[in-house]
């Protein structure tokens, strides 16, 4: 029979090539056998690491140790191991033979690769427990409760099946990992329409921007001074976006299809993000400086403010909807976020821009914020069906002291946005001043009022720059995607007619 150590022996040569190859026992080998065809040495080495576990499992009665290798000791070269004695499982009562008495001794080691290690494992001898032990059995009355509990709750998934009427946008209780039956369709098509639509930054030539960016007359002052504010204040407003998104809204939207399309708002959030930082590192900016604008100058950083503090409540770990007071909150956030943020926060950078786009100046830019703006006006257009919807089935909410905190967010953030521009425009430039975007923007929260079924502010006013219904056309918001000049596709370019 082969020996423990001769065995060992045995593996530590067939590994001393660094792989793990099959050895015959000697009493099994045959002289005038064929050669051991790959599969059959697979086997041989499964059945040889099942006779050494075997081996390991089996004991001397007197006996049971157990060594830790440190499995950085097979390549590393010489280590020391320090014996771990194995606990000793419980037994029944059983009748050992007396154990002769504690000895050690060292026993040299073979190293797996056949060097000769530089220092030796001491093997200690125990005695094993012969006290009698008692396993200890379940207490049948849990084991009645589990088995209760489980049943339970296989009834209550087989017998659970959401219809359509259960469903609701806020403090559903149906299932929300069933995403069909469909109630809110636009929802589903959005989500659609967003990944047909999929884009990315390092699609677009930004080699025109980068050579007008270092010249020396490319730009004026002024309209360097709007690129960069442009990409301060994008470059972070996306992200608090996102955020706001992840961290507070997504888990508090109790409606599945909903949930599909705010999982794409929130990766084309990154995208845009991406966008901006592709922009600013493609044109050698001072990354420092434009990442932190949203800190250090004013009319960008009172933007980024307001808006989180909407966000601060939601985004409390043990914040939940089902109460007059919360569900509000969440309005209020939503209203926020979607009407005044995407809704009006981004409209005068993205007209300035894209103005320059017209003008054949940072074209590759250009681009990339009118990709951007498709897609911030599905973000608005989602958000205000959801606001919408919200009213529907929670009628109570929209009382008149909601109503007149909605129109107080919009027309606050008209103000901050006109502020913005004035900042950003103190002379005319790109065919705009600070007076027109002005008008612009009361005529954008004038839509905003509307859509969210509010009373308009700023009468009679229009719209200052018509060419901007072609780029992004607010009478026709929801249906983006039906005009092929302003309809896009992965690797498109667009027309700027």
């Amino acid at each position: 029979m082969l020996s423990w150590d001769d065995y060992d022996a045995t593996a530590n040569a067939t590994r001393s090539s660094g792989e793990f190859a099959a050895r015959i026992l000697p009493e099994e080998q045959d002289a005038n056998a064929p050669a051991v065809a790959p599969r059959e040495r697979q086997f041989a080495a499964e059945d040889a690491a099942a006779t050494r576990s075997t081996l390991e499992e089996t004991p001397s009665p007197a006996v049971e140790a157990t060594l830790t290798l440190d499995p950085a000791w097979r390549d590393e070269g010489p280590s020391t191991v320090e014996p771990v004695l194995a606990p000793t499982p419980p037994v029944r009562a059983v009748a050992l033979p007396k154990p002769p008495p504690v000895t050690t001794a060292k026993a040299p080691v073979d190293r797996l690769d056949g060097a000769v290690p530089s220092a030796s494992v001491e093997t200690v001898t125990r005695p094993v427990d012969t006290a009698a032990t008692t396993v200890a059995e379940p207490n049948p009355a849990i084991q009645e409760a589990v088995a209760a509990r489980l049943d339970h709750d296989s009834e209550m998934q087989e017998s659970q099946r959401v219809t359509v009427d259960q469903k609701r946008m806020i403090n559903c209780r149906a299932d929300l990992n069933q995403l069909v039956p469909f109630k809110y369709d636009w929802a589903w098509q959005k989500y659609l329409d967003g990944c047909a639509n999929h884009w990315m930054p390092q699609e677009i030539n930004m080699t025109a921007d980068v050579s007008l960016w270092k010249s020396d007359d490319g730009l004026s002052a002024d309209e360097r001074v709007i690129v960069k504010r442009s990409l301060g204040f994008f470059s972070t407003a996306d992200s608090l976006v996102a955020n706001n998104l992840v961290l507070s809204v997504y888990r508090l939207i109790t409606n599945p299809e909903c949930r599909q399309y705010l999982l794409r708002q929130a990766f084309e959030e990154a995208i845009h993000t991406h966008a901006y930082q592709y922009c600013i590192e493609s044109l050698g900016m001072d990354e420092g400086e434009i990442f932190n604008m949203y800190h250090e100058v004013p009319t960008v950083a009172h933007k980024a403010s307001w808006a989180l503090k909407y966000t601060r409540e939601l985004a409390d770990p043990n914040f939940q909807t089902g109460t007059v007071e919360n569900d509000k909150a969440l309005l209020k956030n939503l209203i926020a976020y979607y009407c005044v943020l995407e809704g009006i926060f981004f409209y005068c950078g993205f007209t300035q821009i894209l103005s320059m786009g017209r003008r054949n100046k940072m074209t590759g830019t250009s681009e990339q914020f009118q990709y951007i703006l498709r897609d911030e006006s599905m973000h608005v257009n989602f958000g205000i069906d959801v606001i919408n919807q919200i009213k529907l089935e929670n009628p109570h909410l929209w009382d008149e002291e909601m109503q007149d905190l909605a129109t107080s967010m919009i027309l606050e953030g008209t103000e901050l946005e006109t502020r913005y521009a004035r900042d950003t425009m103190p002379r005319g430039v790109l065919g705009m001043n600070a007076n027109t975007m002005a008008e612009y923007l009361q005529f954008i929260a004038n839509r905003r009022l509307a859509q969210i079924g509010l009373t308009e502010q700023f009468p009679g006013v229009k719209n200052p720059f018509p060419w901007m219904s072609e780029i992004m056309d607010l009478k026709k918001e929801k249906n983006f995607f039906e005009t092929r000049v302003t309809e896009y596709q992965t690797g498109g370019a667009l027309s700027w007619d």
